[in-house]
């Protein structure tokens, strides 16, 4: 993140904090994630809630009932402008929300996406997913140790800007070929030998795995794209008797699937980003908003580290003890 960015942000901070009880208590923010199941978006939703109560603020909050449902998104974004709300955070399912988006925009909501980029947003808050993905795939090198990758991915589903960014910013890391940052495709460079959409869920994760190992039982690297779909995986692999043969990788940052399961030695590594941080922003921007009018604008990275119990040269990483501070969720 540039000074100037840091800079910024913390007076957004200071003066979110600094505002008065009767100014705050007008205020009404919205937060939309993907779903409320995923640990993730309701470690997002713990921390939106804290931040908008310590400022007397009013949240509205809500749901889609499962990744990729825009439907329950476009309505609830419809219902919280109508309710008043002046900045709305959202967690994109899918580009189906950009006309809703630019409708409230010009009836002068403001709107921050949060995790997962989409296309007319005001501003995004998220962590730099190619670089997510490039961590563990440096990771998943280095474990290697020079021996050919025969590599499976647990994906999200096609056409994800996170799960593309993630998934080729993995083979980036790994140093295979991929595309960049701005790609919404999947490469599949001839290492990877198998792919399968996952969705982010334990259960499919472990079938799609199973699967893998049917087309090719040689598999020594998983790249998964989050601790759940990593877990399904594993579960798989045991089954199989090929648990000790493979290197899992995942991103998130779960106190007991991600950091959890690190130590267990379940996934080799993971890399960890922070939803609490990505909220108290989204909350701080809207209580400016309301005060000054001025719409936040472009990226701002919330930061992502490397867990990994067992570090390797020349990847930087944190250790497990230090992750156990600031994980989240189960």
């Amino acid at each position: 993140m540039k000074k100037s960015t840091t800079l910024a942000l913390t007076a957004i901070a200071f003066a979110a904090s600094a505002a008065t009880s009767a100014f705050a208590a007008e205020v009404v923010i919205g937060l939309i994630t993907k779903t409320d199941s995923n640990p993730f978006f309701v470690k997002m939703k713990e921390g939106a809630d804290a931040a908008a109560k310590k400022a007397g603020a009013k949240l509205l909050s809500a749901a889609g009932k499962q990744d990729g449902d825009t439907a329950t998104q476009i309505s609830a974004m419809e219902n919280m402008a109508a309710a008043g709300a002046k900045t709305i955070l959202i967690t994109s399912s899918g580009d189906a929300i950009i006309p809703t988006i630019k409708k409230i925009q010009a009836q002068g909501v403001q709107v921050i996406a949060l995790d997962s980029p989409v296309d007319g947003a005001d501003a995004l808050f998220a962590t730099n997913n190619y670089k997510a993905g490039e961590l563990i795939g440096q990771y998943a090198k280095a474990a290697l140790n020079g021996k050919k990758p025969v590599i499976a991915t647990m994906d999200l589903f096609p056409g994800h800007p996170v799960g593309a960014q993630r998934h080729n910013g993995f083979l980036a890391g790994y140093g295979l070929k991929t595309l960049d940052a701005k790609s919404n495709e999947l490469a599949q460079p001839p290492e990877v030998v198998c792919m399968a959409d996952s969705f982010g869920d334990a259960a499919k994760g472990q079938t799609g795995m199973e699967n893998c190992l049917q087309k090719n039982a040689n598999i020594n690297v998983v790249y998964a794209i989050n601790e759940p779909a990593a877990a399904g995986a594993y579960k798989a692999l045991k089954a199989a008797g090929k648990e000790k043969d493979v290197v899992i990788l995942g991103v998130d940052g779960m106190c007991s699937n991600g950091v959890g399961n690190v130590e267990k030695g379940v996934i080799g590594a993971t890399s960890m980003q922070y939803p609490l941080k990505m909220a108290a922003m989204g909350v701080a921007a809207g209580l400016q908003y309301a005060k000054d009018g001025k719409r936040q604008s472009g990226y701002t990275d919330t930061g992502v580290d490397l867990v990994a119990s067992k570090p390797m040269a020349g990847v930087k990483s944190i250790d497990t003890k230090t992750a156990r501070g600031q994980c989240w969720g189960d």
